[in-house]
């Protein structure tokens, strides 16, 4: 469990829409659910062995780093969009489930550092436990995770009263940005 939360409380792409969306108050549950569903896919694919496959077939991930690379620069630039008119973003109109659900899954199956961090490195983890103990490891990671997601999402959303101010905004989607774009910027130095 310590394992996985180390891995996936790191400040990122995902955890920062999770954030935001929790602040929104926006489709909350559907973005825990699919954040907390890719990790424990992901978690349990590698401690499957699915980790050999994408250490074996290394341009998946080239693709997936591009594809993020895209993902995230306009990820950033809606933010910074938004920064600069913070009320209307504290104010606009809410976006539909299915795209909330898309954005949420392109955040977590565009980045390839989700797959070296689930797949690769804790299906490593996993199976270095032996053959009965493995999932065992694997559901302590996939625990984290549920427990992460729930906290980041529900917390912000409980803190969202308290947020929504168009100054908070400003500050939010200004961060949010820059994380995405030095993100992007560190996939493309890759």
């Amino acid at each position: 469990m310590l394992s996985g939360l180390a891995l996936i409380v790191a400040i990122g792409a995902q955890n920062a829409f999770v954030l935001r969306q929790g602040i929104r108050r926006e489709h909350v549950g559907a973005v825990v659910a699919v954040c907390m569903a890719g990790d424990a896919a992901l978690i349990l694919g590698g401690t499957a062995g699915i980790g050999a496959l994408v250490t074996r077939f290394p341009e998946v991930l080239e693709v997936l780093r591009w594809g993020g690379v895209a993902y995230l620069v306009w990820f950033a630039a809606r933010s910074f969009v938004a920064a600069v008119r913070p009320s209307a973003l504290a104010q606009s109109e809410p976006r539909s489930k299915s795209s909330v659900i898309a954005s949420t899954a392109a955040l977590t199956f565009l980045n390839p550092h989700v797959y070296l961090d689930t797949v690769v490195l804790l299906g490593s983890l996993a199976n270095q436990q032996g053959q009965d103990l493995r999932w065992v490891f694997a559901g302590g990671a996939v625990a984290a995770s549920v427990l992460w997601f729930s906290a980041l999402g529900y917390g912000a959303r409980a803190l969202a009263g308290v947020l929504a101010r168009p100054r908070t905004w400003c500050l939010v989607d200004l961060a949010i940005g820059v994380i995405m774009l030095s993100l992007a910027v560190k996939l493309i130095l890759q």
